[in-house]
């Protein structure tokens, strides 16, 4: 039976937290999830009880440690449907993860006069490695733009995959806008031009249906701290045809075959990719947080999701002089807006004092707030503990405010 999403809050210590004497309404997920008890009572258990190096120790620690890491990865592959748990490299953090594609993956199949397509709606790190990537190549930078709505332009997108193009980097959810674009297309039309695809996957492997065999996704990279897990480990899955013809991205120990004075080969996946000692406890975490979210019916928690951003895009709506961003054809997790005449700063600042708290400022998509014209936003992100609550509590917050400040005037 699955576990009911209307408990979950109650599962997560720090949400009962007050902050400036106010309870804590957390809006900040896209940002960083909360962790649950389980989490926390995995890394306690993993430092009071097993702590030790994986892989190359013989004693008892050594091999529970190593058992505990190489199961964590197994899931992980069952839970992106990913075709062996060898496909699944340990890296620090969804940035790490691109930025290792885009050197291994750069150095060995990206040349001058090449190209590499992003898309307007990046997060920086799916756009800047690739950007340095083509000086450093001597290779073109491609940006697809979206519209009005906030939707890629699908038929730009279209006019530049070429055979020139080495790659497509593109994210499933925009962190700023919510967009989520339709990879069920696009990576279909990048594989007829022989083009790989590496999917941002960040702010969507949370959030909805996610099977890297059925999406085709040649790359697929995620954060463990956006998925209720804790900060310091990322994913990286790889289809094994990529990963086995990509040299290392980082050398030291773990990742040899064999060293002498003459050469160095290399060890088999995953371990070519995971240099040195690795975040054990992170990735311990991050089981525990795919243990705990495997609870639920995902097809649940995608419902409850969607009722609730419908529900605080309509309740948002009603504040005077709101400007709510982006209409796009499907939008996941992500309340961007301003407010008429005040900097996002400040209305992040005041919220704070009424214990709401969100994000704000470029959300590291300069390009987007440059297409929209403003210097940053104000955002509110939901997780699977959001509650209506929550919306009425930043609905109410922001009308305070707003009074507030008139009072001042």
């Amino acid at each position: 039976m699955s576990k009911d999403i209307v408990t979950a809050r109650d599962d997560f210590p720090i949400l009962k937290t007050l902050v400036n004497e106010h309870p804590l309404t957390y809006l900040d997920n896209a940002a960083t999830t909360q962790k649950p008890q389980t989490v926390i009572d995995a890394l306690t258990e993993f430092y009071s009880t097993y702590n030790s190096n994986i892989h190359r120790g013989n004693h008892t620690l050594a091999a529970r440690a190593t058992q505990a890491h190489e199961e964590v990865r197994a899931r992980v592959a069952r839970y992106i449907g990913a075709a062996h748990p060898h496909e699944v490299i340990f890296t620090r953090n969804t940035t790490e993860s691109i930025n290792l594609v885009a050197y291994a993956f750069g150095d060995a199949f990206v040349h001058e006069g090449d190209e590499i397509v992003v898309t307007q709606l990046e997060h920086h790190s799916n756009y800047v490695p690739w950007q340095l990537l083509c000086q450093r190549k001597n290779a073109h930078f491609r940006v697809v733009p979206f519209d009005s709505n906030g939707d890629l332009d699908l038929q730009v997108l279209g006019s530049l995959l070429t055979e020139k193009t080495r790659l497509l980097a593109i994210n499933h959810i925009s962190n700023s806008l919510g967009t989520v674009n339709p990879l069920e297309n696009i990576i279909p039309l990048a594989h007829s031009h022989g083009i790989p695809v590496l999917v941002d996957a960040a702010q969507s492997v949370q959030h909805i249906a996610h099977n890297v065999q059925e999406l085709d996704a040649d790359f697929y990279a995620f954060s463990g701290h956006k998925i209720y897990g804790p900060t310091g480990i990322g994913v990286l899955y790889g289809k094994e045809e990529w990963l086995e013809k990509m040299p290392p991205f980082l050398s030291g120990g773990e990742m040899i075959d064999q060293v002498t004075a003459e050469r160095t080969t290399f060890n088999q996946l995953p371990f070519k990719f995971e240099a040195g000692t690795p975040n054990i406890a992170g990735a311990i975490g991050l089981g525990a947080a795919i243990a705990y979210l495997e609870q639920f019916d995902f097809a649940d928690l995608m419902a409850y999701e969607e009722a609730l951003l419908a529900y605080g895009l309509t309740q948002l709506s009603q504040i005077p002089g709101l400007i709510l961003y982006g209409n796009p054809r499907r939008r996941s997790g992500v309340l961007p807006f301003n407010i008429e005449g005040l900097q996002h700063y400040d209305v992040g600042v005041l919220l704070d004092t009424l214990g709401v708290a969100v994000r704000t400022g470029q959300h590291c998509t300069q390009p987007i707030m440059d297409a929209l014209c403003v210097s940053g936003t104000i955002r509110a992100s939901l997780a699977l503990y959001s509650s209506r609550e929550d919306i009425d509590a930043l609905t109410d917050a922001l009308r305070r405010v707003l009074k507030m400040l008139k009072r001042h005037k």
